[in-house]
């Protein structure tokens, strides 16, 4: 399975932005897909996690109430709802998949946010 990740871009501050994550191929239900983001001079942090049966969702509390992790099973796709975007959320964002949280096999090429002031 690969994974394309899409919809980054240049936004203001308070903006909302989305971003998808397209699968080549199906995920096993047992499956976790997560969103990972990697800012400027910091190390990489996940974001939201979704598991691909049963849609049990995490977030961190940095981003718990802006962010919002969705899937199309059909389209075997992954979204990254992000409102209220703050220029700490500026970074490359990837998906990623694998058999856990955080424990992701299965990297996408990441797509750039850049949030202004």
């Amino acid at each position: 399975v690969q994974l394309q990740a899409s919809g980054g871009g240049l936004v203001q501050t308070g903006d909302s932005l989305r971003l998808s994550c397209a699968a080549s191929g199906p995920f096993l239900s047992s499956w976790s897909v997560g969103w990972v983001r990697q800012g400027p001079g910091k190390e990489r942090e996940l974001v939201a996690n979704i598991r691909w049966g049963a849609g049990n969702t995490y977030y961190p509390d940095s981003v718990k109430g802006r962010f919002t992790i969705s899937r199309d099973k059909g389209k075997k796709s992954v979204f990254l709802q992000m409102d209220s975007l703050k220029p700490e959320d500026t970074a490359v964002y990837y998906c990623a998949a694998g058999t856990g949280l955080g424990d992701y096999i299965i990297w996408g090429q990441g797509t750039l946010v850049t949030v202004s002031s």
